[in-house]
């Protein structure tokens, strides 16, 4: 029961660093490129785009040379830990988490801010008024890039190992106990995954919901 525990809380703590890195470099990111016109943005799109839908394994593959022995990164020494999980797992869930920002930054009328300004909004009161008209859509690109990570194996078993007590989250364990023929334990940490998928998206639903019911 304890290393059962011990791969929930080590997926909590990979799953949520990697979602909070994703969302604080996500959500500037999103908005700049809806709100900005500058030279070579459509290729940043493009490859924001691309890394929307890129295999979740070859970014494990990418992220494995990087950080491997005699890769750029190996002096890090963090191949086979929960580090190098959470990186990959940044690298999976930013473009999602920046594309749809972007999408619903986009969607928001252009005359909200010139309505702001003629009636004397300071930027940050601005900034403030766009990021509540975009928050449905937020909310909407963490639960993707949350959905996305939760439960990706290909890269984490690149990356982490499965190490048992040290880079095993439910996703990996799910795999390697349906290998061993532990199916009713397989199913057990299907059923964790599962529930914790549920919880947080209901988390987050709330909080979408909490706002419109105080305007």
């Amino acid at each position: 029961m304890a290393e059962f525990w011990d791969v929930v809380r080590l997926t909590l703590v990979v799953t949520g660093l990697a979602l909070a890195i994703s969302a604080a470099l996500g959500i500037p990111l999103g908005v700049l490129l809806a709100r900005s016109r500058f030279f070579g943005r459509g290729l940043v799109v493009a490859a924001l785009y691309t890394g929307m839908g890129f295999p979740p394994v070859v970014i494990g593959l990418v992220v494995y040379l990087l950080l491997s022995r005699s890769g750029p990164l190996g002096f890090l020494g963090w191949l086979f830990t929960p580090s190098s999980m959470i990186v990959a797992q940044i690298v999976i869930c930013l473009p999602v988490v920046a594309g749809l920002t972007m999408a619903a930054a986009e969607a928001v009328d252009p005359e909200l801010a010139l309505q702001l300004r003629s009636l004397g909004a300071t930027p940050a009161q601005e900034a403030r008024a766009l990021l509540r008209e975009v928050q449905p859509g937020v909310l909407a690109a963490l639960l993707a890039g949350f959905g996305a990570i939760i439960s990706e194996v290909g890269a984490a078993m690149l990356v982490g190992g499965n190490i048992d007590g040290q880079t095993r989250v439910l996703s990996t364990a799910v795999v390697l106990e349906t290998r061993r023929g532990n199916f009713g334990l397989a199913l057990a940490l299907g059923g964790a995954l599962l529930t914790l998928a549920f919880v947080v998206n209901a988390l987050f639903l709330r909080f979408q919901v909490a706002p419109r019911r105080m305007g």
